[in-house]
């Protein structure tokens, strides 16, 4: 076991699918010699050359188009995007080409790029630095997205994504580049798509992914304090949603609180809610509650702790769905 943080075990992992990828190559703004704005790519570019950590220029429509033409000549792209609200002017690439090609060929082409996302708030930046657009992504078929919440999962998530013969966007906690953990980095990794149980509990399940994982499980651990039991699942895939271990669990408890930082409005807790009711409406005790960002732009940094959920948050839809 060795303990990293969650940016420096993508680090690590970049590190080992470069090492085990001859075809893998980084690309993004600043990943070089700067070795990344959170220094998540450092000294790889010592290690593997200016012709394996490419610095591009500052244009991320750019960056998504030339991974598209490299991974269609057989290379395995993976690219930077340097905080979540510069991705747009590549949205374009993702959802109409990259998402599309292997459809669109009949299953004759693949284009294995990674995407890395750093997202989230909790950084007091500014304009367009923390956003989380993950269901903006979800809703176009063709992409997988996954998410780590702790180092071991980065470690290996990231390898992973490398080795998927489709395009995967990994979305990064940046506010949790800093978490530590242990990572075992001998294990058989689980698959990335596939959720969690962090925590085992019989009263109410609490369904996270990405930063909100620590608050779910500091809830669950708040809530214990009172004698209430919470499971915890750490959702990890955006894209597929292991939907069945989630209705296993709601199953067994009967409620379900779901959190994450983007807005509900049209947010990936949505979905889960429907999925669910589909799935368990008879064995639910509660309506599905939802704990998410605020339908509005995201706010300057003197407030987002306002904005952002927080364990108060979560606890009150805890007492909400227990008080059925």
């Amino acid at each position: 076991m060795a303990v990293m943080t969650i940016a420096k075990a993508i680090n690590e992992g970049l590190r080992a699918a470069l090492g085990a990828h001859p075809s893998a190559l980084l690309m993004g703004e600043d990943i070089g010699d700067l070795g990344g704005v959170y220094r998540v790519t450092e000294g790889l570019k010592a290690q593997f050359g200016a012709e394996r950590v490419v610095d591009t220029p500052l244009a991320e429509s750019g960056i998504i188009g030339t991974a598209i033409g490299l991974a269609l000549r057989g290379y395995l792209p993976i690219c930077e995007i340097q905080f979540d609200g510069f991705v747009f002017p590549g949205f374009n690439q993702i959802t109409t080409q990259l998402a599309k090609i292997h459809a669109r060929s009949d299953g004759l082409l693949t284009a294995p790029v990674v995407i890395r996302i750093p997202y989230g708030g909790g950084i007091g930046s500014v304009e367009h630095h923390s956003e989380s657009p993950e269901a903006l992504f979800a809703h176009t078929a063709g992409l997988r997205i996954i998410t780590p919440s702790n180092p071991h999962d980065a470690y290996w998530m990231i390898q992973q994504a490398v080795a998927c013969a489709d395009p995967v966007i990994v979305f990064e906690p940046k506010r949790r580049y800093w978490l530590k953990g242990e990572v075992d980095v001998s294990a058989v990794p689980a698959s990335p798509f596939q959720a969690e149980v962090l925590r085992e509990g019989t009263d109410a399940t609490i369904v996270a992914y990405g930063p909100l994982v620590p608050v779910a499980l500091a809830a669950a651990n708040a809530a214990a304090e009172d004698g209430t039991s919470v499971e915890v699942i750490d959702l990890r895939s955006i894209s597929p949603i292991d939907f069945d271990t989630v209705t296993e669990s709601v199953l067994k408890t009967g409620r379900l609180v779901i959190a994450h930082e983007a807005p509900t409005f049209g947010g990936i807790g949505g979905e889960i809610a429907a999925r669910i009711t589909e799935r368990a409406f008879l064995s639910l005790e509660a309506p599905v509650t939802r704990v998410g960002g605020f339908h509005l732009p995201y706010p300057t940094a003197r407030t987002e702790e306002h904005y952002l959920p927080d364990l108060d948050r979560i606890l009150h839809s805890l007492d909400t769905v227990l008080a059925y």
